[in-house]
């Protein structure tokens, strides 16, 4: 008997949910319209009206992520001024690598990649029961196997800490053990969380799960804050927990909007299940190599001093920060559409998309990355200079930022293109892809690392991105067809050259305010950064719109039609 939450089901809408998507709706309607295909004059009044409620739940998404963003690395600056950059930060760190590990193998990344298309093509083809049995089952059997996989790990976790990080001295060691196994109770409720992400995405909601985020890092700062002086380090670990717990909660009423119907049945035979698990099985290896990759590096890094550990992680965590903005959004907003269109067959509009959201991608990417090797610095400074966080600390995370940034486009392309090819039904061709620029990565970190320290480990981890993008684009062609590489590369060129024109001017305009203001330290800081932040977005924004590129010019379109509505 199945379960259901008996709230009204609201209206779906087959438009994506996100601005980038809304973009190119209108771009294509724009076109046909054009084209003198006026028969669509109803339709477009309809498309109209709908588009503007789902521009308003766009803007509401990124007012949402962005926020999540900043509480994130309030969150980071709250850990790193009572603390520094030391080995009690790198147990810290380390503590969540095997939740995180558990997390990623069945939930993060290979369940949503693989129950997202199927899940979403039962929607758009009428099949919805079938989805919701299928959901059941393969809920069913990931949460007891989730809960199996975290007794072991309980039983283990000095083994398993020890082979990760043998370069934490003893005492390090045991307190990694320690906030290991508080952090094993926040995996169950993310993998209820990726669960409840991937049901929301499939029906184009966004916001419910980047509310969640927003309440998990939220809790995170004031339990760790308000408990530190009791208990240390591990009133992070507690804030993780109940942040969790909190994301969850705040995404059930969404859940119940949409009406999700569960069942307890373990049919092994059903064929969504046997579909998704086909699907997921390449994307496991794939996860597995890339959480090997992590390990290596992690284990590396713990033998490099106390902080090392810390400060590639802090430095990964900035270089994220416009990719979890931009690219991240983009792509998650992209893949349920991106499903949809393959599933009708419409393999055309695909190709549009997905090099359309890599044009955008490169088009806010590549000015972020130089942007953040210009302001690296005095940016870290302002952030996190304060406390128990040296200037040392500032110069080590700095130097793993600059070789991080270098990448940052590639890892945010390959957001899109990972996701273009499970919406094809094809998990392969991204495991392979990951094996082997991880195979590249390993190497190129056991080759730097003695040389160069950490910062060689950050150069290889960009080196490999640039191999994985250069091979998902060119397998991704082959498979479907041309994907506008002219477009591409021209998009590509015309953001580096803008964004070294960029670079320098903000350089030299930091550097010079930094250099004539005699205010307080961390207000020279706040306008240096600041004023290189809107000189170098005005540069780029003006070198950029002279090229009149299609990302561009649909961007500003759009923009200027939410202004006329406002």
């Amino acid at each position: 008997m199945a379960l259901s939450w008996s709230y009204p089901r609201p209206k779906r809408f087959n438009l994506p949910g996100w601005a980038i998507i809304f973009m190119i709706e209108e771009w294509r309607i724009s076109r046909f319209k054009a084209e003198g295909c006026n028969s669509l004059t109803s339709g477009w009044e309809s498309l109209s009206e709908t588009g503007k409620k789902v521009a308003k739940a766009a803007l509401l998404l990124m007012i949402t992520v962005i926020i999540a963003r900043i509480l994130g690395y309030g969150r980071e600056v709250a850990l790193y001024t009572l603390l520094g950059q030391d080995y009690i930060t790198d147990a810290f760190r380390a503590a969540f690598s095997i939740p995180d590990f558990l997390y990623m193998l069945l939930v993060g990344g290979a369940l949503s990649s693989a129950f997202i298309p199927v899940f979403s093509e039962c929607i758009a083809t009428d099949r919805e029961e079938q989805g919701w049995l299928s959901f059941s089952i393969v809920f069913n059997y990931t949460i007891l196997f989730l809960l199996v996989l975290i007794a072991v790990a309980y039983l283990y976790t000095r083994p398993l800490i020890m082979v990760l990080v043998p370069g934490l001295p003893e005492a390090y060691l045991d307190l990694a053990v320690s906030l290991t196994r508080i952090m094993f109770m926040q995996t169950f409720f993310m993998a209820l969380n990726g669960f409840a992400m991937g049901i929301l995405n499939s029906f184009n909601h966004f916001a419910a799960p980047a509310l969640g985020t927003l309440v998990y890092n939220l809790m995170i700062i004031v339990i760790g804050v308000a408990f530190f002086p009791q208990l240390g380090i591990a009133a992070f670990s507690y804030g993780v927990v109940i942040g969790a717990i909190l994301n969850f909660v705040v995404q059930i009423p969404a859940l119940k909007r949409v009406g999700v119907k569960y069942r307890f049945s373990f049919d092994y035979h059903d064929p969504g299940f046997k579909q998704i698990m086909v699907l997921m099985v390449p994307v496991l290896a794939g996860l597995g190599v890339v959480q090997l990759n992590l390990f290596v590096t992690q284990n590396l890094s713990s033998g490099l001093g106390a902080g090392a550990i810390s400060a590639l992680n802090l430095a990964q965590k900035i270089m994220n920060l416009p990719m979890g903005i931009f690219a991240v959004s983009i792509a998650t907003a992209l893949f349920p559409t991106l499903t949809t269109l393959t599933a009708r067959g419409e393999i055309g509009m695909f190709k549009r998309t997905t090099s359309l959201g890599v044009r955008a991608i490169f088009l806010v990417t590549i000015p972020a990355s130089l942007g953040l090797i210009a302001l690296g610095e005095p940016l870290i400074r302002l952030l996190f200079e304060q406390g128990k966080f040296t200037a040392g600390a500032v110069t080590a995370t700095n130097q793993a930022l600059f070789y991080y940034s270098l990448g940052l486009f590639a890892y945010s392309a390959i957001q899109v293109l990972n996701r273009s090819f499970y919406a094809l039904k094809d998990t392969i061709t991204p495991v392979i892809a990951a094996a082997v620029t991880i195979g590249l990565n390993i190497f190129l970190s056991i080759q730097l690392v003695e040389p160069m320290g950490h910062q060689g480990l950050a150069l290889a981890y960009s080196l490999a991105g640039f191999l994985n993008l250069i091979i998902l684009l060119g397998v991704l062609r082959y498979k479907v067809g041309a994907l506008g590489g002219t477009r591409l590369v021209t998009s590509f060129l015309i953001s580096l050259g803008a964004s070294l024109l960029m670079y320098e001017v903000v350089h030299y305009l930091v550097q010079t305010l930094m250099g004539v203001l005699t205010l307080a330290p961390k207000l020279t800081l706040l306008i240096s950064v600041g004023g290189g932040v809107i000189a170098g977005m005005v540069v780029y924004a003006a070198l950029v719109y002279f090229f009149r590129l299609e990302e561009t010019e649909l961007v500003l379109g759009m923009l200027r039609k939410r202004l006329r509505r406002a």
